[in-house]
């Protein structure tokens, strides 16, 4: 399910990645995947922003600003913070069922 296409701050840096797999073991959405010999990002817009990639990444080549995404906004929702799940107004790029 993607949230909103083309704002996913998920960056991989492939000169600091040692292919170590540790992500693509933790990435609750199949973000990534092992191409050969190295990960790659094959489907940003499934990112949730929830960092267990960049937290798992001993290499540290992984940023991502966890907090922002898909599962901070159903939980502000859910915790009463906020009223929408996404950035003010629901629209046909933004679903809340999105994790």
């Amino acid at each position: 399910m993607i949230y909103l296409r083309n704002v996913v701050s998920l960056e991989l840096d492939r000169d600091k990645c040692t292919s170590c797999g540790a992500c693509l073991k933790v990435c609750p959405h199949n973000v990534l995947a092992r191409n050969g010999d190295f990960v790659q990002i094959v489907n940003r817009d499934a990112c949730i922003e929830c960092g267990a990639c960049a937290m798992n990444c001993e290499s540290e080549a992984i940023r991502v600003q966890s907090g922002v995404g898909c599962a901070a906004a159903v939980l502000n929702v859910m915790i009463g913070r906020t009223s929408t799940p996404c950035c003010g107004s629901l629209d046909e790029s933004c679903t809340i069922s999105c994790c």
